[in-house]
């Protein structure tokens, strides 16, 4: 009998065996040396349940037929390897390469439960003719076993270890599953995409040398630019890049990522960038730099390769597939899509793990992982770089003391080293003076901007910028996520082109350029102001509005003012050690200043920081909720998107919508802005937004957006 696994259109068949051994041999490949052996027995097992009669009966046209057949290769896993963590990591795999990896739930589950101790107690039909056409070999498991249990600290660290071996299994199976599935059907399986390495890195040292070196600032950032790049040349596990604000970390990173993959052959450089509004200055800059020499591949919510219609259609359709499974050497991606999917369940998420073995991970402030999930995002890193043979660089102007952070929440005995380890020459950096305002009216506060011929007031909220705009005067511009992503770049490229034109020693109304803008200002905005005033908040917050003012050091010093609303409310654990930094140290951008904040922060919320692990969550390895565990990097608060159908695109998009039903959310992103839950109720009762269904909110009165400020919780036409 031909026991048949797939048909494509053409008619052509692929039996069970060729699939099972292709799959094998592709998990294998796929695998880093440790889990090879590992990695080609599930693929060898993940399909036996395709013997089964009813299952051919189904693959032969009969579609009333259902029958679970994954569960199947965990019963052989489990016979062949008995009640082991072996046996449990290939069933966690071959039980959930469909469906995502299940709970594990308890032995005492029954046949109902979904969990995979529940699916292991259900009947299956006679599979055994798999014995025929296999070869299946039993595996040595000391390796295994040395591998989860060498130098593990805790039963705790035990429990995260082993599932993060589930799920980098997993990644090589489903992965392998996909494309040989892909092949059978007769669909292209897709073509990774190539970076010339060693090209990148000579243009690269072309640009970092062609940059002048006149102010001393310019100078020390040169000086501390090789010395990161010689620091490079020695063996670590994560290296810490300090640098600050205006010293060339990105391009400075780069570099030292491209040292490494020169001196120990990584196949990829995955940069990891905290918010969507940075990648497209980031690749738009590496895309600039590197030319045709890099096929970048970014990965981010707001980014829709349909939208690149000068593209080649077959290019496109590839680099789409390349998404699902990272198989690029160059990828651009933001830290909630790294570190999310690292703990996902299911395989469209799961199957980019195995791509970052072997790799170099650059994390753009790294500072801003959330503590929340500190410990998960840190232990993630770290058994990537032990397990996976990859590095990490760590990239921030305000660098906890992450030495120690990682060993005490990741692994103790993580090879860490300091890429700057002579922060003398920061003094040069110092362009700005903080000043602390103390409580003032938004009176007091604007009248003090208007002594600058250019100022940028960040404040903590939405509400608060809009107040703020409002009663501003001159030349003045708001930003906020309650516009548009494309009204934010419109503006931004709007502020960039009024600094340009400013007659600096004027500071006459029509010529002072004031910007208000929420915190969305403080990375990745390149843009230079004479003044700039941050509302309370963390220490990093205000740094990075710092790094906003006399950016380039241009002049003598840049003052930086600190400011707390009348009637406002601070008393978030971050600003309340804000102020006692302030009051401790005359420097606030100090290296000790931005490290004994942190500590600060860190000891007030020990508790925080492990609270989300998933090891502190069970009791072993065997009761692991897979399904029902994951992070959030993003606290939203209950915020939701609100698409707003701005120009002919955005009317088309929203038209689309409205007649399908159906919402691209890739291809809308542009048009969408933020709103919390509380806001989508008010502009549900006034009638100002429909969803037709798509789940996707529209805004259908135009009343309720103002370009220059974004949602309007109250129409052109409410009078009261």
């Amino acid at each position: 009998m031909t026991y048949i696994a797939h048909k494509n259109d053409a008619g052509g068949v692929q039996t069970v065996k060729e699939h099972s051994e292709n799959t094998a041999v592709l998990s294998g490949e796929f695998a880093v040396d440790s889990f090879k052996p590992v990695c080609r027995q599930i693929g060898l097992l993940h399909d036996v349940g395709k013997y089964q009669r009813d299952f051919q009966r189904r693959i032969g046209g009969d579609d009333s037929i259902r029958i679970e057949h994954s569960i199947c290769g965990a019963k052989v896993a489990g016979e062949m390897y008995g009640k082991t963590a072996l046996a449990h990591l290939m069933q966690c795999c071959i039980a959930g390469h469909h469906s995502g990896i299940p709970d594990c739930g308890t032995r005492a589950d029954n046949n109902g439960d979904p969990t995979l101790f529940g699916r292991m107690r259900r009947e299956c039909q006679d599979y055994s003719a798999y014995r025929e056409e296999l070869e299946i070999q039993k595996i040595g498991s000391d390796d295994f076993n040395a591998l989860l249990t060498h130098r593990c600290g805790s039963k705790e660290e035990m429990i995260e270890r082993f599932a993060f071996f589930v799920r980098y299994c997993f990644s090589c199976l489903t992965d392998a599953d996909s494309i040989d599935t892909m092949r059978a059907s007769g669909v292209p399986a897709p073509e990774e995409l190539t970076s010339d390495f060693p090209r990148m890195k000579r243009l690269l040292e072309d640009r970092l040398g062609s940059f002048s070196g006149k102010t001393p600032l310019q100078k020390m950032r040169s000086v501390l630019q090789r010395q990161a790049f010689e620091s490079a040349a020695q063996d670590a596990e994560i290296y810490l890049m300090n640098m600050p604000t205006g010293s060339g970390k990105t391009l400075a990173g780069m570099e030292c990522a491209l040292i490494r993959a020169a001196l120990t052959g990584k196949r990829r450089i995955i940069y990891v960038i905290p918010y969507n509004s940075i990648i497209d200055q980031t690749v738009d800059t590496f895309e600039k730099l590197f030319g045709d020499r890099a096929q970048i591949l970014r990965h981010q919510s707001s980014f829709s390769y349909e939208d690149m219609e000068d593209w080649d259609e077959d290019y496109r359709r590839n680099i789409k597939l390349v998404t699902e499974n990272w198989d690029a050497q160059i990828i651009v991606t933001t830290a909630v899509q790294f570190f999310e999917s690292l703990y996902a369940n299911r395989r469209g998420k799961l199957r980019k793990l195995h791509n970052m073995a072997e790799s170099v991970l650059i994390f753009d402030e790294a500072h801003l992982m959330p503590v929340d999930y500190l410990q998960p995002c840190l232990r993630a890193v770290a058994y990537i770089t032990r397990f996976l043979r990859s590095e990490a660089i760590f990239l921030t102007a305000t660098m906890p003391d992450f030495n120690s952070v990682i060993r005490q929440y990741a692994l103790p005995d993580s090879v860490i080293r300091d890429l700057v380890p002579d922060k003398s020459g920061f003094a040069a950096f110092k362009k700005n003076t903080y000043t602390d305002m103390g409580k003032v009216s938004d009176e007091e506060l604007l009248e003090k901007a208007a002594q600058y011929p250019s100022s940028l007031i960040v404040v903590g909220s939405r509400a608060g910028a809009k107040e703020l705009y409002r009663l501003c005067t001159g030349r003045k511009f708001h930003l906020s996520t309650h516009m548009t992503a494309a009204d934010r770049t419109r503006v931004i490229g709007q502020i960039r082109r009024a600094l340009s034109e400013l007659t600096r020693d004027s500071s006459s109304p029509e010529e002072r350029v004031t910007v208000i803008s929420t915190s969305l200002i403080e990375a990745g905005v390149d843009l230079d102001f004479d003044a700039a005033f941050r509302e309370l908040g963390g220490l990093d917050n205000v740094l990075q509005t710092g790094g906003r003012c006399n950016r380039e050091g241009l002049r003598e010093k840049g003052d930086v003012f600190i400011f707390e609303r009348d009637g406002g409310r601070y008393t978030r654990p971050e600003q309340n050690i804000m102020r006692g930094i302030m009051r401790e140290f005359e420097d606030i951008s100090s290296v000790e200043a931005v490290r004994e904040y942190y500590r600060r922060l860190y000891t007030l919320k020990a508790e925080d920081i492990t609270a989300n692990s998933l090891g502190a969550l069970c009791s072993g390895i065997w009761d692991i909720p897979f399904r029902h565990y994951s992070i959030k990097l993003i606290d939203d608060g209950g915020a939701d998107s609100v698409m707003v159908p701005e120009g002919e695109e955005g009317q088309r998009l929203a038209a689309e919508m409205r007649s399908s039903g159906y919402a691209n959310v890739r291809r809308i992103q542009k048009y969408c802005c933020s709103v919390s839950a509380g806001e989508l109720d008010d502009l549900k009762r006034q009638n100002a937004v429909d969803d037709f269904g798509t789940g996707v909110f529209v805004l259908t009165n135009m009343d309720y957006y103002d370009p220059e400020t974004g949602i309007q919780l109250q129409g052109k036409d409410i009078i009261f």
